[in-house]
Protein backbone atom coordinates (compact mmCIF):
# COMPACT_ATOMS: atom_id res chain seq x y z
CA UNK A 1 0.00 0.00 0.00
CA UNK A 2 1.42 3.39 -0.96
CA UNK A 3 1.42 6.39 1.35
CA UNK A 4 -0.96 8.30 -0.95
CA UNK A 5 -3.80 5.91 0.04
CA UNK A 6 -3.41 6.61 3.76
CA UNK A 7 -5.50 9.42 5.34
CA UNK A 8 -3.50 12.36 6.46
CA UNK A 9 -3.73 13.94 9.90
CA UNK A 10 -5.77 16.75 8.37
CA UNK A 11 -8.21 14.23 6.84
CA UNK A 12 -8.65 12.51 10.21
CA UNK A 13 -9.23 15.83 11.97
CA UNK A 14 -11.78 16.91 9.34
CA UNK A 15 -13.66 13.62 9.71
CA UNK A 16 -13.81 14.06 13.49
CA UNK A 17 -15.11 17.60 13.10
CA UNK A 18 -17.87 16.39 10.76
CA UNK A 19 -18.88 13.66 13.20
CA UNK A 20 -18.93 16.15 16.07
CA UNK A 21 -21.08 18.59 14.09
CA UNK A 22 -23.46 15.77 13.10
CA UNK A 23 -23.81 14.64 16.72
CA UNK A 24 -24.51 18.21 17.87
CA UNK A 25 -27.11 18.77 15.13
CA UNK A 26 -28.87 15.47 15.90
CA UNK A 27 -28.85 16.28 19.63
CA UNK A 28 -30.40 19.71 19.02
CA UNK A 29 -33.11 18.18 16.83
CA UNK A 30 -33.90 15.54 19.47
CA UNK A 31 -34.10 18.14 22.24
CA UNK A 32 -36.37 20.32 20.09
CA UNK A 33 -38.68 17.42 19.27
CA UNK A 34 -38.80 16.39 22.93
CA UNK A 35 -39.68 19.95 23.96
CA UNK A 36 -42.53 20.05 21.43
CA UNK A 37 -43.82 16.73 22.75
CA UNK A 38 -43.73 17.94 26.36
CA UNK A 39 -45.40 21.34 25.81
CA UNK A 40 -48.99 19.97 25.77
CA UNK A 41 -48.23 17.93 28.89
CA UNK A 42 -46.80 20.93 30.70
CA UNK A 43 -49.71 23.15 29.70
CA UNK A 44 -52.16 20.45 30.72
CA UNK A 45 -50.76 20.58 34.24
CA UNK A 46 -50.67 24.36 34.27
CA UNK A 47 -54.20 24.78 32.92
CA UNK A 48 -56.06 21.86 34.48
CA UNK A 49 -59.73 21.85 35.42
CA UNK A 50 -59.32 23.88 38.59
CA UNK A 51 -61.75 24.06 41.50
CA UNK A 52 -65.42 24.75 40.76
CA UNK A 53 -68.11 26.04 43.12
CA UNK A 54 -70.83 23.41 42.81
CA UNK A 55 -74.56 23.66 43.45
CA UNK A 56 -76.59 22.68 46.52
CA UNK A 57 -76.13 19.13 47.80
CA UNK A 58 -79.77 18.26 48.44
CA UNK A 59 -78.84 15.06 50.29
CA UNK A 60 -77.47 17.18 53.16
CA UNK A 61 -80.63 19.26 53.66
CA UNK A 62 -83.37 18.89 56.27
CA UNK A 63 -86.73 20.47 57.02
CA UNK A 64 -86.83 24.20 57.78
CA UNK A 65 -86.85 25.15 61.45
CA UNK A 66 -87.22 28.94 61.27
CA UNK A 67 -89.37 31.52 59.55
CA UNK A 68 -88.19 32.78 56.17
CA UNK A 69 -88.59 36.44 57.13
CA UNK A 70 -85.73 38.33 58.70
CA UNK A 71 -82.21 39.63 58.17
CA UNK A 72 -79.95 36.96 56.72
CA UNK A 73 -76.15 37.07 56.61
CA UNK A 74 -73.71 35.07 54.50
CA UNK A 75 -71.78 32.75 56.77
CA UNK A 76 -68.45 31.01 56.22
CA UNK A 77 -69.44 28.09 58.41
CA UNK A 78 -67.81 24.93 56.97
CA UNK A 79 -69.91 22.09 55.61
CA UNK A 80 -71.06 20.33 52.43
CA UNK A 81 -73.02 23.42 51.30
CA UNK A 82 -70.58 26.03 52.54
CA UNK A 83 -70.35 29.48 50.99
CA UNK A 84 -68.24 29.71 47.85
CA UNK A 85 -68.06 31.73 44.63
CA UNK A 86 -65.93 31.69 41.52
CA UNK A 87 -65.84 31.40 37.75
CA UNK A 88 -65.73 28.78 34.99
CA UNK A 89 -64.37 29.44 31.48
CA UNK A 90 -63.14 27.38 28.55
CA UNK A 91 -59.47 27.64 27.65
CA UNK A 92 -58.03 26.80 24.24
CA UNK A 93 -54.53 25.36 24.54
CA UNK A 94 -52.22 24.07 21.80
CA UNK A 95 -54.01 20.96 20.56
CA UNK A 96 -56.80 20.89 23.14
CA UNK A 97 -59.73 22.69 24.74
CA UNK A 98 -60.31 22.57 28.49
CA UNK A 99 -62.79 23.96 30.98
CA UNK A 100 -61.23 25.50 34.06
CA UNK A 101 -62.61 26.97 37.27
CA UNK A 102 -61.47 28.90 40.31
CA UNK A 103 -63.28 29.68 43.54
CA UNK A 104 -63.03 31.41 46.89
CA UNK A 105 -64.71 31.29 50.27
CA UNK A 106 -64.08 35.02 50.65
CA UNK A 107 -67.74 35.96 50.26
CA UNK A 108 -69.78 38.31 52.43
CA UNK A 109 -73.21 39.89 52.27
CA UNK A 110 -76.71 40.34 53.62
CA UNK A 111 -80.27 39.64 52.48
CA UNK A 112 -83.54 41.09 53.80
CA UNK A 113 -86.79 39.13 53.54
CA UNK A 114 -90.09 40.72 54.56
CA UNK A 115 -93.51 39.04 54.32
CA UNK A 116 -92.09 36.34 52.08
CA UNK A 117 -90.44 38.82 49.71
CA UNK A 118 -86.72 39.33 49.28
CA UNK A 119 -86.58 43.12 49.33
CA UNK A 120 -82.84 43.80 49.49
CA UNK A 121 -79.57 41.99 49.18
CA UNK A 122 -75.93 42.54 48.33
CA UNK A 123 -73.12 40.01 47.98
CA UNK A 124 -69.40 40.83 47.79
CA UNK A 125 -66.67 38.47 46.59
CA UNK A 126 -62.99 39.02 47.45
CA UNK A 127 -61.24 38.27 44.15
CA UNK A 128 -57.80 38.31 45.75
CA UNK A 129 -58.61 34.92 47.28
CA UNK A 130 -59.61 33.16 44.05
CA UNK A 131 -57.75 29.86 43.77
CA UNK A 132 -57.75 26.94 41.36
CA UNK A 133 -55.21 24.13 41.42
CA UNK A 134 -52.38 26.11 39.82
CA UNK A 135 -50.50 28.90 41.59
CA UNK A 136 -49.23 30.19 38.24
CA UNK A 137 -52.76 30.43 36.82
CA UNK A 138 -54.04 32.10 39.99
CA UNK A 139 -51.31 34.72 39.84
CA UNK A 140 -52.00 35.43 36.15
CA UNK A 141 -55.75 35.72 36.75
CA UNK A 142 -55.34 38.12 39.66
CA UNK A 143 -52.56 40.33 38.26
CA UNK A 144 -53.00 40.23 34.47
CA UNK A 145 -56.68 39.50 33.84
CA UNK A 146 -58.84 40.69 36.76
CA UNK A 147 -56.30 43.30 37.95
CA UNK A 148 -57.29 42.76 41.57
CA UNK A 149 -54.85 45.42 42.74
CA UNK A 150 -57.30 47.93 41.20
CA UNK A 151 -60.54 45.91 41.30
CA UNK A 152 -60.27 43.65 44.36
CA UNK A 153 -64.00 42.85 44.65
CA UNK A 154 -66.97 41.72 42.60
CA UNK A 155 -70.50 42.48 43.78
CA UNK A 156 -74.11 41.56 43.10
CA UNK A 157 -76.88 43.85 44.34
CA UNK A 158 -80.56 42.93 44.17
CA UNK A 159 -82.57 45.67 42.44
CA UNK A 160 -86.07 44.14 42.27
CA UNK A 161 -88.17 42.35 44.90
CA UNK A 162 -88.35 38.55 44.61
CA UNK A 163 -91.04 36.24 45.95
CA UNK A 164 -89.51 33.54 48.18
CA UNK A 165 -92.70 32.60 50.04
CA UNK A 166 -93.09 29.38 48.04
CA UNK A 167 -89.69 27.91 48.84
CA UNK A 168 -90.21 24.36 50.17
CA UNK A 169 -90.06 23.83 53.92
CA UNK A 170 -89.32 20.10 53.68
CA UNK A 171 -85.62 20.37 52.84
CA UNK A 172 -86.05 20.07 49.09
CA UNK A 173 -84.63 22.55 46.58
CA UNK A 174 -86.80 25.21 44.94
CA UNK A 175 -86.01 28.16 42.70
CA UNK A 176 -86.05 31.93 42.94
CA UNK A 177 -85.51 34.45 40.15
CA UNK A 178 -83.29 37.33 41.19
CA UNK A 179 -82.73 40.55 39.29
CA UNK A 180 -79.88 42.82 40.14
CA UNK A 181 -76.65 44.48 39.10
CA UNK A 182 -73.35 42.64 38.88
CA UNK A 183 -70.09 44.56 39.05
CA UNK A 184 -66.80 43.00 37.94
CA UNK A 185 -63.58 44.77 36.96
CA UNK A 186 -65.25 48.13 37.57
CA UNK A 187 -68.05 47.46 35.06
CA UNK A 188 -71.70 47.04 36.09
CA UNK A 189 -74.35 45.14 34.11
CA UNK A 190 -77.95 44.11 34.82
CA UNK A 191 -78.44 40.41 35.56
CA UNK A 192 -81.56 38.26 35.87
CA UNK A 193 -81.09 34.61 36.73
CA UNK A 194 -83.07 31.74 38.22
CA UNK A 195 -81.19 30.40 41.23
CA UNK A 196 -81.63 27.18 43.16
CA UNK A 197 -82.70 27.92 46.74
CA UNK A 198 -83.44 25.82 49.79
CA UNK A 199 -84.48 26.19 53.42
CA UNK A 200 -82.78 23.76 55.77
CA UNK A 201 -82.85 23.89 59.54
CA UNK A 202 -82.04 27.47 60.51
CA UNK A 203 -80.30 28.18 57.20
CA UNK A 204 -81.08 29.27 53.66
CA UNK A 205 -78.96 28.17 50.70
CA UNK A 206 -78.81 29.86 47.30
CA UNK A 207 -76.77 28.61 44.34
CA UNK A 208 -76.44 29.13 40.62
CA UNK A 209 -74.24 29.34 37.54
CA UNK A 210 -74.77 32.78 36.02
CA UNK A 211 -73.78 33.08 32.33
CA UNK A 212 -71.62 36.08 31.49
CA UNK A 213 -69.53 37.48 28.66
CA UNK A 214 -66.25 38.67 30.14
CA UNK A 215 -65.98 41.44 27.53
CA UNK A 216 -69.13 43.03 28.99
CA UNK A 217 -67.05 43.62 32.10
CA UNK A 218 -63.91 44.79 30.33
CA UNK A 219 -62.03 41.60 31.16
CA UNK A 220 -59.50 41.03 28.39
CA UNK A 221 -57.29 38.00 27.73
CA UNK A 222 -53.65 39.17 27.47
CA UNK A 223 -51.82 38.02 24.35
CA UNK A 224 -48.90 36.72 26.41
CA UNK A 225 -51.07 34.25 28.36
CA UNK A 226 -50.52 30.75 26.92
CA UNK A 227 -54.22 29.88 26.75
CA UNK A 228 -56.92 31.65 24.76
CA UNK A 229 -59.84 32.26 27.11
CA UNK A 230 -63.36 31.95 25.74
CA UNK A 231 -65.47 35.11 25.94
CA UNK A 232 -68.49 33.22 27.29
CA UNK A 233 -68.31 31.74 30.77
CA UNK A 234 -70.19 31.66 34.05
CA UNK A 235 -70.06 32.93 37.59
CA UNK A 236 -70.56 30.08 40.06
CA UNK A 237 -72.04 30.89 43.45
CA UNK A 238 -73.28 28.98 46.49
CA UNK A 239 -74.38 30.95 49.54
CA UNK A 240 -75.07 29.71 53.05
CA UNK A 241 -77.12 32.30 54.94
CA UNK A 242 -78.13 32.39 58.59
CA UNK A 243 -80.25 34.86 60.53
CA UNK A 244 -78.68 37.68 62.49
Amino acid sequence: MTSKNLPTAEDIAATKRKRTILIVVVSIILVFLLAIALIPLALSGLFSNGVKTEGIDESRLKAAETDIDGEWTVTKRPGPNSTSAGFTFSEVLPGQRKVTSASTEGVSGNVTIEAGTLTAGEITVDLNNLTSDSDVRDSNVRRKILHTDTYPEATFRVTEPADVSQLPEDGSVGTVELTGEMTIHGKTNPVTHEFAAARSGSSVYVAGDVPINRLDYGVESPEFVAATINEEGEINVRLHLTKD
